[in-house]
C-alpha cells in the first residue's frame, strides 16, 4: 500500500499519495513510462472543490505540442465549470477515453482509473519527474494551505476582501 498524506477541507480529509508529484492548477502526475510520458489527473482537492464531475472536453489531440498553462480542454461538474490547462510544456500522447465516456470515474477513483491524460515532457530534463512544475508531496501540501485559505473566501463570497 503506497503511503498518503492528508489534507483537511473542513470536514472533508483530501488524501495524497506519495508516490507522484502535483502541480499547482491540482493535478497529479506518475511516470515516467517507457516513451518518457507522464500520467496526469486531478487531485482529490480538485474533485472535492468540483463534485460529481458530468462532462470533460479536450482541445488537442494526441501527438499534438501544447505550451505551459495552454488551455487544453473543459471540465463541468456540479459545482462548476472550469477550463482545464496543461500542467507541462509537451506534447500530448493520450487521451483516457474511458473516461471521456464516463467522467463519473474522476469522482469515482481519481488516483486510478479517474487519470485524464499522458504527455511527453519537451523541457529535456532526463528525469522528467524534476520539472521545475511539479511539486513534491509536501510542497504540494504547503501550496494547499494557501489555496485552501483563498477557496473559502471564494466559497463565502469574500473573494474580494
Amino acid at each position: 500500500m503506497n503511503s498518503t498524506l492528508t489534507f483537511a477541507m473542513g470536514d472533508y480529509q483530501a488524501e495524497f499519495p506519495t508516490d507522484r508529484r502535483f502541480v499547482a492548477n491540482h493535478m497529479w502526475a506518475t511516470g515516467p513510462d517507457e516513451d518518457g510520458s507522464l500520467r496526469f489527473g486531478l487531485t482529490a482537492y480538485a474533485v472535492r472543490l468540483l463534485q460529481d464531475v458530468y462532462f470533460l472536453d479536450w482541445t488537442f489531440q494526441p501527438g499534438q505540442a501544447v505550451k505551459h498553462r495552454a488551455e487544453i480542454g473543459s471540465i463541468e461538474s456540479k459545482k462548476a465549470e472550469s477550463d482545464l490547462y496543461a500542467p507541462i510544456a509537451g506534447v500530448m500522447s493520450v487521451i483516457n477515453d474511458a473516461v471521456l465516456d464516463d467522467p463519473s470515474q474522476i469522482n469515482a477513483d481519481c488516483y486510478g482509473n479517474g487519470w485524464l491524460f499522458e504527455m511527453r515532457p519537451s523541457d529535456g530534463r532526463i528525469d522528467s519527474m524534476e520539472s521545475d512544475h511539479l511539486m513534491s508531496p509536501d510542497e504540494y501540501l504547503a501550496h494547499l494551505e494557501k489555496a485552501w485559505e483563498v477557496a473559502q473566501r471564494t466559497i463565502k463570497g469574500q473573494a474580494n476582501l
